[in-house]
């Protein structure tokens, strides 16, 4: 939050003065196939991979278990990261741009590994970084954000929908079966084929749950603001214990709603700039400007209504879901909607699907810089193996693990943001005076 408040003051508060401009790029780019610019995939492609990673199911299980760890004041503190983070998703995907490099097999690479090695400027202490990131990258994709954390909240809603609507017990290993296969056929095609799957894959995925998300706000509209008084009472002050919802204090709060919207909008861990670097532009800043979107639409649309969902059906002090993730929103959101935990199920698919995709590339690249590319394959089978461990695993040691492993994947991260701010904000003033872009929102 310290670095994403500092980066908004040296870009000028660009996440609130060209918002207008991220979103007229964004909608421009679904339209516009056509290559105008060196780069690997189209604009909109980056953007779709890189949400692909980031809307997955820290939208629909990492929320529930903010509320269940932090109670409702823990929504207000993800909303405070993701206000921040939208900057500091910009100076990244910015900085991934700039510095990337075309690799030993003639394809372009991006991520913090490149811009901390070439633009820190510290020789010995910036390789040694670069490293860093690239360990820890490649740990979360394995074990945390990006694979475990996907496959046990697909597991737990498959097996919630299977309960409910048709009244049969499955085993969780069943659907980690099911999306292990999937995915590994997905990897056989390396970026081209992963990107040309989130492209058609995340519009539609968001449109599901957005939908049914929307038709239990408009049967609930009522208790929206009951909601918003929750949410912002409970961020300053302790959450009393209610049914068996243990209670929480203020820090817990922060806590839990900071890793959580983090685990959800991934601003400031770099996973964002390694998709989004490779993208078809003639200027960062081009780039930059649909980083911000991505955060918008991942914390401030998708966590926004899953909190919602969970607070106001009350099912979040229910002592059976005290542990629980993703079939929580599922339980919330049939209180109103018949089969509803059917297009939870659904969703949590199709959101865990994406961002394994999407989290196989990333942990690809850092593997790739630490090791070459003949480590590519191996990883490819490494990682689809651990999706299958991740289905069967208990909902709090996945998290704690995902958790732990963002905050050392973010670390070298952010050391690099702080101190190359000062390019982020060149890069800025340099594209917006030559263009005369101006945001009407």
């Amino acid at each position: 939050v310290a670095i994403g408040a500092w980066l908004t003051y040296r870009t000028g508060f660009v996440q609130i003065r060209h918002f207008g401009l991220a979103v007229k790029t964004v909608f421009s780019g679904i339209f516009k196939r056509e290559k105008k610019a060196a780069g690997t995939i189209t604009s909109f492609q980056a953007l779709s991979t890189a949400l692909a990673s980031t809307v997955g199911n820290g939208n629909i299980g990492g929320v529930a278990t903010a509320i269940l760890v932090g109670g409702p004041g823990a929504i207000f503190w993800m909303w405070v990261c993701a206000a921040v983070g939208m900057a500091t998703k910009y100076a990244e995907v910015v900085l991934g741009v700039h510095f990337r490099v075309t690799t030993e097999r003639g394809e372009l690479a991006s991520g913090p590994m490149y811009y901390i090695s070439q633009g820190l400027g510290w020789k010995r202490p910036a390789k040694y970084l670069a490293y860093m990131f690239c360990i820890f990258g490649a740990a979360t994709a394995l074990f945390g954000t990006g694979n475990m954390a996907q496959s046990n909240t697909i597991a737990r809603t498959s097996v919630e929908a299977a309960s409910t609507i048709f009244n049969v017990d499955i085993p969780y290993w069943l659907p980690g079966i099911v999306v292990t296969i999937a995915v590994g056929m997905v990897l056989i095609g390396g970026i081209k084929r992963i990107a040309h799957v989130a492209e058609a894959l995340v519009p539609t995925m968001l449109s599901v749950y957005l939908i049914t998300g929307l038709s239990y706000v408009v049967i609930n509209f009522g208790q929206i603001p009951e909601v918003f008084l929750m949410i912002f009472r409970h961020a300053f002050s302790p959450s009393a214990a209610v049914g068996g919802f243990a209670g929480a204090g203020v820090s817990v709060a922060i806590a839990a709603g900071i890793s959580r919207g983090v685990l959800s909008n991934e601003a400031g861990m770099g996973s964002a700039p390694i998709a989004h670097g490779i993208a078809q532009v003639d200027h960062p800043v081009q780039q930059g400007v649909v980083g911000i979107f991505e955060v918008f639409v991942d914390t401030i649309l998708v966590c926004s209504m899953t909190a919602f969902i969970i607070l106001s059906s009350g099912m979040w002090t229910d002592i059976a879901y005290q542990e629980a993730s993703g079939d929580l929103t599922s339980a919330a959101l049939s209180t109103s909607i018949p089969f509803a935990s059917i297009v939870v199920a659904l969703s949590s698919f199709l959101f865990g699907f994406s961002t394994l995709i999407g989290w196989c590339y990333y942990g690809e690249k850092c593997f790739e810089f630490l090791l070459g590319s003949k480590s590519v394959v191996p990883y490819r089978y490494l990682f689809v193996a651990l999706i299958m461990v991740g289905s069967v695993a208990s909902v709090p040691l996945v998290f704690a693990l995902g958790t732990l492993l963002n905050g050392l994947m973010a670390l070298p991260n952010l050391v690099a943001l702080l101190f190359m701010g000062g390019i982020v904000a060149r890069l800025t003033r340099d594209y917006f005076q030559k263009t005369g872009k101006k945001s009407k929102a």
